[in-house]
């Protein structure tokens, strides 16, 4: 049974990590003003300010940093600096015993897809794919929307996606329910053959990336399809593609490569989802139980908090 984390409520004080790569510091502390604004405080990780190469830190002292936050009784959630890349680094070392045990909010995208399925695989707890601190809330770009999206983790609330948010394609008809799973393209390819492999067996799969050329969507679509993630899927949802452009004339396009891989699945498959990369960042709990109607296009994802 799927473990919901508390809601957060005005004074909590939430945790502040960067798993993966370094976050921009003006754009952090620019994000505390919205912090603010939702009631909360924070405490900054130790290795937060870090910079090993492309890495915010080691892998030891960014794992450390991740641990001490579920540890801390006081830290009522995390959400994540910025992503980049690392978080699979550490992956086989996180005391996942000690998550399930401290149940809590644990927020962000991209490279945190990994920490998402690693924590969907060896605990019970419902984990939200949202824009970070660093990376999307600090920013000028940072969309209304966006910033509504963090109340769903101050009350159980129902979301509901529709065309009044962005126009959506019905690539497949149909209506499934399942599990909400996935996140970044990339990350879930890369967790296959791993014991941290995406697990989509009667769950609605979301994926969604960033700077992927067409031929890329088309090869990490197709080490999905080639490892059964899609047949066993109950429907999937497609998120942002940005920056996606392909640099030579003659090319597919993104449309073609995802009719290809999901037209005849003979289950539910939109495209069009404001979630990834883009602004506004419409944040999902991933382990929640959702909703995907292709026939109208939309998609019911039930709360994340208790």
């Amino acid at each position: 049974m799927k473990i919901s984390p508390k809601r957060l409520i005005a004074g909590d004080t939430i945790g502040i990590v960067a798993p993966a790569s370094p976050p921009n510091q003006e754009s952090l502390i620019r994000s505390f003003a919205f912090l603010e604004s939702l009631g909360l405080k924070w405490k900054l990780g130790k290795h937060v300010k870090d910079v090993n190469g492309y890495l915010a830190g080691t892998d030891e002292d960014r794992l450390a940093d991740l641990e001490e936050m579920f540890a801390d009784p006081e830290i009522a959630g995390i959400i994540c600096a910025g992503g980049g890349y690392g978080s699979a680094r550490f992956a086989e070392r996180l005391d996942y015993q000690l998550i399930q045990e401290n149940p809590k909010v644990f927020w962000g995208f991209s490279d945190i897809t990994y920490l998402h399925t690693a924590i969907a695989n060896y605990t019970d707890l419902i984990t939200f794919h949202g824009p970070m601190l660093a990376s999307c809330v600090g920013k000028e770009t940072f969309h209304e929307l966006s910033a509504k999206m963090f109340r769903q983790l101050f009350e159980p609330m129902e979301l509901h996606y529709s065309e009044a948010i962005s126009p959506l394609e019905t690539l497949s008809p149909g209506f499934a329910s399942g599990e909400l799973t996935g996140g970044n393209l990339s990350l879930l390819a890369s967790s296959i053959g791993t014991k941290f492999e995406v697990n989509t067996k009667g769950k609605l799969l979301l994926i969604e990336d960033v700077g992927e050329e067409p031929y890329r969507v088309d090869n990490l679509m197709n080490q999905l399809r080639l490892a059964g993630k899609f047949s066993d899927a109950a429907g999937i949802i497609i998120g942002d593609f940005a920056k996606a452009e392909p640099k030579k004339e003659i090319s597919l396009t993104l449309d073609e490569v995802f009719q290809h891989y999901t037209a005849d699945l003979g289950k539910p498959v939109v495209s069009g989802f404001k979630i990834g990369h883009c602004e506004p960042h419409f944040a999902v709990p991933l382990g929640a139980d959702a909703r995907l109607d292709a026939d109208q296009k939309t998609l019911t994802i039930l709360p994340g908090v208790e």
